[in-house]
């Protein structure tokens, strides 16, 4: 039964929200079940089935740490060794920090510099040495490990330690020691592999009429460790299977906990990082995962070990966000477990108006008719340097629920947050993980 139930919300939501296609998977009590709605592209239409392919984004991030554990494992990568170590040509902004930092601060998103970073470096093997040798330039925003602030280049330098510790190109790597063990084979980096079967192509939302295709389809072959897999919600199942097991004799059950233990706190939408993965129990039951969006496609994956339960949503539109918060809310009423109500609280919003912005967006927080508004304008610059912007989302309605803490009063979950320097200014709105300055 709720697994009907799930499958409605999607329908409902898909309908709402102009949706092409949906693919959605539940593990419960033991059994899986797996469904596709609508199509995988409008101006090529195919049935999804639950065994076409989706970007998933950065869920992938979890594949690449996955593989770095069974590197830890094998004694030939340490999560706490300088970096330079396995990479001596490191060059970063700040040289104490090049000096210093380690796969843990990459796999946690503490490295604290720029970490919106979309260039193109062509298809070579070599794409990825070179994205991290252009790392040079970005900005250190954050002390060393001080500040979680999501960061997809310091998975390029993650997959390229991989790279030199194993000696073959990066996405080599994750198959053998990740994909081909666990038997994911419908999971793949590269489009000539993806385009030889059945698959779905992202879509923007377009105010004046149906979706448009979002074009490119891949990202760049640097972004791989990123963000590069397209897989099946059925391949995302039996990878849940893994993370909640004995490891299989592939990992051990003490790297599996490492990766699912708290190793950063985060505060709003989830409270803790692990190694990849995001931990949160605010809605009664302890729930791993992670998110992924492409152009136009948006994924989100998690379970709950204590449980045995996993839920993967994959989904081909810009606004998939919010089919894949319908669709998770009824998913976790089979385990007992609710999305946490947020209670509006009164304070002045004075002090905290302004323009905020990061590489790939600005965001006004403006104050309208006694409400708090937040207008997010889009800048361009992904999945490549040059792209132009997507189509920026809908102004939305902000509350505090606690003292600089914010959600969104309509809609999906979503939540931000100030952070504040010693001296008690803000320093930081952070939006979407991402922080973000003060113009």
């Amino acid at each position: 039964m709720i697994f009907e139930d799930i499958c409605s919300a999607v329908r409902g939501a898909m309908e709402e929200t102009q949706t092409p296609g949906v693919a959605v998977g539940l593990l419960h009590e033991g059994e899986e079940h797996v469904a596709g709605f609508g199509v995988t592209s409008l101006e090529n239409p195919l049935d999804v089935t639950p065994d076409t392919l989706f970007q998933i984004g950065s869920i992938t991030k979890t594949f690449t740490g996955t593989a770095a554990m069974r590197l830890v494992e094998q004694g030939s990568l340490d999560l706490d060794t300088p970096l330079r170590t396995y990479l001596p040509e490191l060059r970063l902004s700040d040289e104490d920090v090049a000096s210093r930092v380690t796969m843990r601060h990459l796999l946690t998103h503490t490295g604290g510099w720029i970490g919106d970073h979309f260039e193109d470096f062509g298809a070579g093997d070599d794409a990825l040495a070179r994205m991290c040798g252009s790392m040079s330039k970005l900005p250190q925003l954050t002390p060393l490990g001080d500040v979680w602030s999501y960061n997809n280049s310091g998975f390029y330098l993650a997959g390229r330690a991989l790279e030199v510790v194993a000696g073959k190109p990066y996405e080599l790597v994750v198959q053998e020691l990740v994909l081909d063990p666990l038997e994911l084979e419908q999971t793949f980096f590269f489009a000539e592999d993806v385009m030889t079967r059945r698959f779905a192509v992202g879509h923007h939302r377009n105010e004046d009429g149906p979706p448009t295709v979002a074009r490119p389809w891949p990202i760049g072959r640097a972004h791989h460790p990123a963000g590069g897999l397209a897989s099946t919600v059925r391949d995302l199942l039996r990878y849940a299977r893994f993370h909640m097991g004995d490891g299989e004799g592939i990992l051990t059950r003490a790297s599996l906990d490492e990766m699912q233990r708290t190793q950063v706190n985060v505060g709003s939408t989830f409270e803790q990082v692990g190694i990849t993965w995001a931990i949160s129990e605010q809605t009664g039951a302890r729930i791993i995962g992670h998110g992924g969006g492409t152009n136009g496609q948006i994924s989100l994956f998690f379970f709950a070990p204590e449980h045995a339960f996993a839920f993967a949503i994959v989904t081909n539109h810009q606004r998939g966000a919010e089919v894949n918060f319908a669709a998770r809310g009824v998913a976790l009423e089979a385990i007992g477990a609710r999305e946490r109500k947020r209670e509006a609280i009164q304070i002045d919003p004075a002090e905290f108006l302004g323009t905020y912005a990061s590489p790939l967006a600005t965001v006004e927080l403006k104050r309208e008719n006694g409400k708090l508004l937040a207008v997010t304008t889009n800048k361009g610059g992904f999945p490549k340097k040059d792209s132009p912007p997507q189509p920026s989302p809908p102004i939305v309605t902000l509350a505090f629920y606690e003292p600089d803490r914010l959600f969104v009063t309509e809609g999906p979950q979503a939540e931000a947050e100030f952070l504040r320097a010693p001296d008690g200014s803000i320093a930081w709105f952070r939006v979407g993980g991402r922080i973000m300055s003060r113009v």
